[in-house]
């Protein structure tokens, strides 16, 4: 304890760590005040319809990227995911695209060209998903809860100009925290908005626990037990590594000696991060956000339905493909080859050049196997803890999304922390060593 008061205070002894702390704790009250803003022309005391709507399938799920703000018809309703979803098909069109190929390899001025056009394609989705959401809103709420004088298609073209408004204007906060502040905006605001709604479903449980007349204390402390150890075995998910061994030869410069000593390379089983699932959640919106988010019928009905065997069955069928593709478009055999000779490197066994990156490849695969065996079955955790009596809103945190973006963004947020308090002179968080975390979500 006493270690952890020190670490704390040197954290504020620190300038330039503490202005960015505190600056970007203030971007993010900011965005959850303006979470609770409601649309203009809306009653606020009329949205309890839509706030229990909003509490189950992946309707849900796009209430929790935002923080609540979907449930309270907000400003910010569509929060950032027509930015993430943007952000997919940018980088999916780098794969299979010659002209945004040539933009990655361009380095600074193409990645700034490749984000303006992920804001124009945010743009274009958000004109799409916001007058869903305002048909959504029509048909949810009472004719009574629409207090604006415009008529319905004007009121619907000013409220979607103000959902875009207000998604960009969180992008910025994003972007703002990213520059300015600690960790990555984008990661850090869902993580907000996912832990703005663990206090009110953890006092639920509780509560419904302590209401069941035999067994529920006994039951909640066996959910809490499994809660962390769920968190124990996501964080060895993130963190777990298969080390190459690589060998660079000794070069004489001047009087000093390089090389000759064994490093490795650190090959995650989980290269993915969170991606795949936010690819497949994505692409099980879509039928959805066609329906208005009325998910009552045909396909959307069964992909709303996230406690049915057919819905998690293609979750974990498409979490486990997603994952096979994100690592084969991030994670690049032959440049690492390249590279490896360039600097005089080689594994000991293998030639360099080509039998290198077959090597590499061949290892990837094998370790990418059971990395999205495992990143499905955590993708499902929740609908297993919801069979055994876990309440709606408490479930989520046992899996999934929210799970994986916790763990990935504390870990991401606390390396960075702990580089600034190391470069400082001062201990790291962790007692026993430095703090090995994701290099971003």
């Amino acid at each position: 304890m006493k270690h952890f008061f020190q670490t704390i205070a040197n954290i504020f002894k620190i300038e330039d760590l503490r202005k960015r702390l505190v600056y970007t704790f203030g971007l993010i009250v900011i965005y959850r005040l303006g979470s609770y803003i409601v649309l203009p022309g809306i009653d606020a005391s009329q949205l309890a319809n839509l706030q229990n709507t909003a509490s189950e399938g992946l309707v849900g799920l796009l209430n929790m990227f935002s923080g609540g703000a979907f449930g309270h018809a907000s400003i910010f309703a569509l929060g950032v995911m027509p930015y993430i979803s943007a952000s997919i098909v940018i980088q999916l069109l780098g794969v299979f695209v010659p002209s945004f190929q040539r933009l990655q390899r361009e380095g600074e001025s193409g990645r700034r060209k490749m984000n303006q056009y992920t804001r124009y394609l945010t743009i274009l989705i958000l004109a799409i998903q916001g007058p869903a959401y305002i048909a959504s809103l029509h048909s949810t709420l009472p004719p009574e809860a629409f207090i604006s004088t415009m008529g319905g298609g004007w009121y619907g073209a000013f409220a979607t100009l103000i959902l875009i408004g207000g998604t960009m204007f969180v992008m910025w906060l994003g972007e703002r925290i990213t520059d300015r502040g600690i960790g990555n905006g984008i990661s850090l605001i869902i993580m907000v908005g996912i832990i703005a709604r663990l206090p009110q479903a953890l006092w639920l449980e509780c509560s419904e626990k302590f209401n069941q007349t035999t067994g529920g204390v006994l039951m909640l402390i066996v959910e809490l037990l499994v809660l962390f150890f769920v968190f124990v075995g996501t964080i060895a998910l993130v963190q777990a590594v298969r080390k190459i061994p690589v060998q660079y030869a000794k070069r004489i410069v001047g009087n000093k000696q390089y090389g000759g000593v064994r490093q490795y390379i650190p090959l995650k089983i989980n290269a993915a991060g969170v991606m795949p699932i936010i690819f497949a959640q994505a692409l099980m919106i879509i039928p959805i956000m066609f329906s208005n988010f009325n998910a009552t019928k045909g396909l959307a009905a069964v992909l709303n339905n996230t406690n049915g065997f057919w819905y998690n069955f293609i979750y974990a069928l498409m979490v486990i493909l997603f994952t096979y593709f994100y690592t084969a478009i991030t994670v690049n055999p032959t440049n690492m080859a390249e590279d490896m000779k360039k600097n005089g490197g080689f594994i000991p066994g293998c030639k360099p050049g080509r039998k290198t990156a077959e090597y590499i490849d061949a290892v990837m695969s094998r370790i990418t196997l059971p990395g999205s065996i495992m990143l499905a079955f955590v993708a499902i955790l929740p609908a297993f803890a919801r069979m055994l009596g876990v309440n709606n809103q408490f479930a989520p945190f046992y899996g999934g999304t929210s799970l994986l973006i916790l763990v990935g963004v504390v870990l991401d947020t606390m390396q960075q922390i702990e580089s600034h308090l190391l470069m400082r002179h001062y201990d790291g968080l962790m007692k026993t060593g430095r703090l090995k975390g994701r290099s971003g979500m």
